[in-house]
């Protein structure tokens, strides 16, 4: 019975060690196994919430490299293409949304792995690459993986990136903290998971 939780607090750990040094990534990397671990619907409750914590300790410590105006641009755009993806969370079933997050982080990783060079966006497909961050943070709280196709284009230093991100993924992980309390999505496993899960990722 423990093995999961010693699991899921070194998931946890590791994948923020990485989110603490980008101001990304975190969620994306620790999601695949926290679904193994717990299911798609307490990782994403659980992931929220560490997200959460995380984001507002890199906002605080980098509140002066923020770019404010970027940070309502974003949020803004990725708002409508979020409310998609919850509503498709709730829509789709279990096996489906698996397939889909399973998709996306192969598509990631050939993209890491393949593209070398910088490549410039035009600002109409980069107000697009925003939207679909949107639908992929609702879907899977994994919006930074291709929100920061449109950072480095526009922000470029990776502490300003770092900075920016963070408030954005506060504003809106609160927003679905919100819905997930109205809802009555945090079960009592989730409830007693989260203070090692909070644990591990202050530590990270």
């Amino acid at each position: 019975m423990y093995i999961k939780e010693i699991l899921i607090l070194l998931v946890i750990f590791f994948a923020n060690v990485v989110e603490a040094v980008s101001g990304f990534a975190g969620t994306m990397l620790a999601m695949p196994f926290a679904i193994v671990l717990v299911g798609i619907k307490e990782a994403k409750v659980i992931l929220n919430v560490v997200a959460v914590f995380v984001s507002l300790s890199i906002a605080v410590k980098n509140y002066h490299n923020i770019e404010k105006k970027e940070v309502l641009k974003i949020c803004i755009l990725m708002l409508p293409g979020m409310a998609l993806g919850l509503f498709l969370f709730s829509l789709l079933p279990i096996k489906v949304l698996s397939i889909i997050y399973g998709i996306f982080i192969i598509l990631v990783a050939i993209r890491g792995l393949t593209v070398k060079k910088e490549i410039v966006f035009p600002g109409w497909l980069l107000i697009a690459v925003i939207v679909c961050a949107g639908i992929i943070h609702g879907l899977f709280l994994s919006g930074g993986a291709l929100l920061v196709l449109y950072a480095v284009t526009i922000l470029k230093d990776k502490s300003v990136i770092r900075a920016t991100l963070a408030p954005v993924w506060l504003i809106l992980n609160l927003m679905i903290l919100v819905r997930d309390v109205v809802i009555n999505n945090f079960t009592l496993h989730i409830i007693l998971l989260l203070p090692i899960c909070l644990s591990a990722a202050a530590l990270a």
